[in-house]
């Protein structure tokens, strides 16, 4: 209701407003021609002392000279029987002024006051309006000053009209005032036309505002995106908000500016902070993200201005997505030069503070939720979906294995209630979790959809027992690092990463395969080709944007060929040499802080840095097979469908083959076997154990094959 109340006062004063500016054009507007026969007649006079009101620079009453007649177009207010033109405009200035007097204000005082008009510069802008409420207005701008000015309003009729009589109102044209720094007008002045003789309308955002529809700038809802983001936050993070809170309440301006840096590597979280800060002061929060800034300075220079100026007409706050910062020194350059204005309150997240973009900024540490609190959400989450001892060990796991925000838990943890077909309420949460953390890897690395199964794994029984190490420390990671105590001792990553070193075709990447299957996570492969770059800086951007995609938890990182990146650092004789160590240095830090579970592969295992080697938590060999696991591998070789005799294995593994070739061995000997329409059999094999044997470039001994 009390907006409907506003509405309807402000519509009042317009029209009060509208009244009283089209009584003092009427009295600037010429007067019609004399005829000759009275011409020698005495004119009745106009009043040339200014009705009250004059002093506020309203307008300034002179007397009129004989002039050429209006328009007929021109639509004039009718005058009360018996009323002087001079008593009709001193009745509507007063009307306007009772109307001025509404709470809150009409919104044209309200602007007034807001962006300090004076004035004569309030009304220059409801001149500049009126042609935009009332169409009757045009014709009589153009009677009273120029009939092919088309009705468009000048700063000299401003000035007929309007003038102080100590004569500043020449201020309202200088470039800083705010008609003009702040776009509240549009001058059109075409080549040399003075600035005085120059149209002017009221720019389209300002009318609307003084209709009292008071929205963003379409022009900056083009490059803004409104943050909507969770309002849920952890006791951790709401530190954080009281914090900002207590330094904006200590801001000595009036608009509380402030620039506020935001650090860490979780976007949402950083957002969800920023939102929760700007809901405690009552704004809105807009996003801004860095690639869609201008590159040119007039284009910054708009939008800053266009920014200032909703900062005044909205309560609102800018958040600045600048996580790729030191990306395009043109980006760099453009982004300066827009926080060299005063914006207001501006939040700018960014991974973390290297080099200092802006003096005079509060920087932030924003993390995700501890674990414990984690934890906690996912109790309440799956509170009532699952019994209580089996919500308490899914709630161990979830918070063990993803790193979610408190909106994402709740998101995953009403699926609870509603179990897919065919899976149990735990499961559907954790593919919930899953889909949740899908890394955007696409362009740096390969999915691969975990098949094999233990079953399927020949290796010897200590590199079985490391593997079942390494899912048995993922799965209890929680239990160890929260409820034990040792995320609070240790200062180095929580993650998990191992090396599997072994020959060509030893089975790493199954290992990795078989890993992925058990703990229901996505295995990823790396692309080196994609990650590499030669050109300085672009391998650590990559690797940076690989491990940021993966932090979540929802992926396994697997780097095949490890060697290529992880290689020993070389003694420096050039600057190529500085920056191939550089780019080691920076993984083996990237590696220690993962919080996730990487595994490295390679068939290498000298050619890598000892002090990468020291960072493993786990080192599994993969021997090559031996006879007796060679047979294990040439039992499970072929599928399980495919029709076959009675196979000799101990012969078949007499060969010195890894399992890599036994696989590829099986297949052809299978496509064989089809083509012929008839089983594989023991010679089958043995042919293509020939064929495998000539391709590896090892002797072959033809007793063998008898």
């Amino acid at each position: 209701m009390t907006v409907q109340i506003w509405a309807e006062d402000n519509n009042r004063y317009l029209a009060a407003s509208l009244k009283w500016l089209r009584l003092l054009l009427q009295q600037l507007a010429p007067a019609p021609a004399v005829p000759p026969a009275a011409a020698a007649a005495p004119a009745t006079p106009v009043a040339s002392a200014p009705p009250p009101g004059a002093s506020r620079g309203w307008f300034t009453a002179r007397p009129q000279p004989a002039r050429l007649p209006p328009p007929d177009s021109v639509e004039t207010v009718p005058l009360l029987s018996g009323q002087a033109p001079a008593d009709a405009l001193r009745q509507a200035a007063d009307e306007r002024d009772a109307a001025a007097n509404s709470d809150p204000p009409p919104a044209l005082v309200l602007l007034a006051q807001r962006f300090g008009l004076t004035a004569f510069e309030r009304d220059t802008l409801l001149l500049c309006a009126a042609p935009e409420f009332d169409p009757a207005i045009a014709p009589l701008v153009a009677a009273a000053h120029d009939p092919s000015s088309r009705g468009a309003p000048t700063f000299a009729l401003a000035l007929q009209a309007f003038a102080d009589l100590d004569g500043r109102a020449w201020d309202a044209l200088s470039p800083h005032r705010p008609l003009r720094y702040m776009r509240l007008v549009e001058i059109n002045q075409p080549g040399a036309t003075p600035l005085t003789a120059s149209a002017l309308r009221a720019d389209e955002r300002i009318v609307n505002y003084l209709k009292g529809l008071n929205a963003l700038d379409e022009r900056l809802a083009a490059l803004l995106a409104p943050v909507d983001a969770s309002t849920l936050v952890a006791a951790s993070q709401q530190a954080t908000v009281e914090e900002i809170l207590r330094h904006l309440r200590l801001s000595t301006s009036d608009a509380g500016v402030l620039i506020v840096q935001l650090l860490g590597a979780d976007v949402r979280s950083k957002l969800a902070v920023a939102h929760q800060v700007c809901r405690a002061i009552d704004r809105h929060l807009y996003r801004l993200s860095l690639d869609a800034l201008p590159a040119g300075r007039l284009e910054i220079e708009q939008l800053a201005r266009l920014w200032q100026r909703e900062a005044v007409l909205l309560p609102v706050a800018l958040y600045i997505d600048a996580e790729q910062l030191d990306a395009p020194s043109s980006e760099l350059a453009a982004f300066r030069a827009l926080l060299a204005r005063d914006l207001g309150l501006v939040f700018i997240g960014r991974r973390e503070a290297a080099g200092r973009v802006i003096d005079d900024s509060l920087d932030i540490e924003v993390g995700k939720p501890s674990g414990a609190e984690q934890h906690a959400a996912w109790l309440q989450a799956l509170h009532g979906a699952l019994p209580a001892d089996d919500a308490q060990a899914t709630a161990r796991l979830l918070a063990g294995q993803f790193d979610l925000d408190l909106e994402q838990i709740r998101q995953a943890g009403s699926q609870a209630a509603a179990p897919a077909p065919g899976t149990n309420a735990a499961d559907t949460v954790w593919n919930a979790c899953r889909a949740l953390t899908q890394p955007g890897l696409d362009q740096l690395a390969q999915r691969i959809v975990p098949k094999a199964t233990w079953s399927e794994l020949v290796l010897a029984d200590e590199s079985m027992r490391l593997l079942r190490q390494i899912a048995a420390q993922v799965r209890e990671r929680y239990r160890v690092y929260e409820e034990w105590g040792y995320a609070r001792r240790m200062t180095r990553g929580l993650g998990i990463n191992a090396l599997f070193a072994g020959e060509s075709g030893t089975g790493k990447t199954m290992a990795a395969e078989v890993i992925a299957g058990e703990l229901k996570l996505n295995l990823y492969r790396i692309d080196l080709s994609a990650v590499v770059s030669k050109y300085i800086g672009e391998t650590e951007k990559n690797l940076r944007k690989l491990f940021d995609a993966a932090e979540q938890g929802g992926a396994i990182l697997f780097f095949d060929e490890a060697d290529a990146l992880f290689g020993k650092r070389s003694e420096v004789k050039d600057s190529h040499d500085r920056y191939a160590n550089i780019e080691i240095n920076y993984l083996l830090q990237r590696m220690e802080s993962f919080s996730g579970l990487a595994i490295l592969a390679t068939n290498m295992k000298s050619a890598l840095d000892q002090a990468f080697m020291r960072r493993l938590r786990f080192i599994v060999n993969f021997q090559f097979p031996g006879p007796g696991e060679r047979k294990l591998i040439w039992q499970s070789a072929l599928a399980p469908d495919v029709p076959r005799e009675a196979l000799d294995f101990e012969r078949l593994a007499r060969f010195s083959l890894s399992g890599g070739n036994v696989s590829s061995i099986a297949l052809n000997a299978s496509f064989a076997a089809a083509q012929r329409s008839a089983p594989v059999t023991t010679a089958l094999l043995l042919s293509e154990v020939r064929s495998e044997l000539r391709k590896l470039g090892k002797p072959i001994n033809d007793a063998e094959f008898r």
